[in-house]
């Protein structure tokens, strides 16, 4: 993560298209038992763009422990005493691309120059004046931060999705900020009408 300006003026919303014009940022990716990654088995990704060049999404399901945020704090030279921190949010994998690269996936109430609108109420910011901000109970009302990200090149996420390793559903506050981690994956299905305990480790292919 890096430094930067506060600053108080919102950025344009940006919602990618794929080449079959089916709008995949701001959706969550649902990982499909016999994903043939171990790193994403039972994933739930928040997609933050996707577009003809590619795709970046965010895994929210996997809790990062025993790491604290006071640490992450101290190891990023953000001096703030332990007794003054107000709120801590929860730390996830992010996924397996630059797995020491910060971000900070957020309601939209608070942004800052850098901050990019991804969709309607979720944003995400890469710099370390949130954490800072959150830290000290004047960040945005919900927030959790991401180590990594998942990638993928020209088309590559399509294919993935023809070839059935991931399923699609509508992201909410809820299901990203609220809903407990462990239950993420479920919930996701029980909202496209899925019961994941009648999915079979065959229907996933990577």
């Amino acid at each position: 993560m890096a430094k930067s300006t506060k600053a108080k003026n919102k950025p344009a919303e940006k919602s990618l298209k794929t080449d079959n014009n089916i709008s995949l940022t701001g959706k969550c990716l649902i990982a499909m038992p016999g994903i043939d990654d171990v790193r994403f088995d039972r994933s739930l990704i928040y997609v933050c763009s996707n577009s003809k060049e590619g795709s970046m999404g965010i895994v929210i399901n996997r809790p990062i422990f025993p790491v604290k945020f006071p640490e992450l704090l101290k190891q990023l030279d953000i001096n703030i005493p332990p007794s003054e921190i107000v709120f801590e949010p929860d730390i996830v994998y992010g996924g397996p691309v630059e797995s020491t690269r910060g971000f900070v996936l957020h309601t939209a109430d608070y942004f800052l120059a850098t901050t990019v609108i991804i969709r309607e109420e979720i944003a995400i910011t890469a710099t370390l004046d949130i954490l800072e901000a959150i830290a000290l109970g004047k960040g945005p009302a919900k927030s959790m931060v991401a180590l990594g990200y998942a990638s993928w090149g020209a088309g590559q996420l399509e294919e993935e999705l023809h070839s059935s390793t991931w399923l699609i559903t509508d992201a909410d506050n809820d299901l990203i900020f609220t809903t407990p981690h462990q239950q993420k994956w479920k919930s996701a299905l029980k909202k496209l009408g899925v019961d994941a305990n009648m999915l079979s480790s065959g229907q996933g292919n990577a």
